[in-house]
């Protein structure tokens, strides 16, 4: 009877260690590590620039002044890191916060211009017409 204390049951039992070819076991996949397969870093003003957006808008509506520099800092920054984002895409995250700020300080801007030319007209035509 054979020694089964080893768990050498069934026909592997029955060769010869020697004469057995060794089976041939494919490498396990190993992985990227974390950072690289689920982490991206965040563009490092996009928060920024979606802030700087929104409060330019809500700023037009004050003399248009303060839209229109906030606007314009809001683009500055916005290219800075579109430009940082084109260089490496695949490393940034955070591109959607960054567009949707710069629609909004373009907005903000184009409002801004527009209430500022208008008080400049209304008072122009109030020191005219006076």
């Amino acid at each position: 009877m054979e020694d089964q204390s080893h768990g050498n049951f069934g026909p592997e039992s029955h060769w010869p260690e020697s004469g057995r070819p060794e089976p041939q076991r494919p490498e396990p996949l190993r992985p990227e590590p974390y950072r690289k397969l689920y982490y991206r870093k965040q563009l490092p003003n996009a928060v920024t620039v979606l802030i700087l957006g929104i409060m330019s808008i809500i700023a037009a509506f004050c003399y248009g002044f303060f839209g229109i520099v906030l606007g314009i800092i809001a683009l500055v920054i916005a290219r800075n890191d579109m430009q940082l984002h084109r260089e490496n895409p695949g490393e940034y995250d955070g591109y959607p916060n960054l567009s949707a700020g710069r629609v909004c300080a373009i907005i903000g801007l184009s409002l801004g211009s527009l209430f500022f030319i208008g008080l400049f007209f209304l008072f122009f035509l109030t020191t005219v017409f006076s």
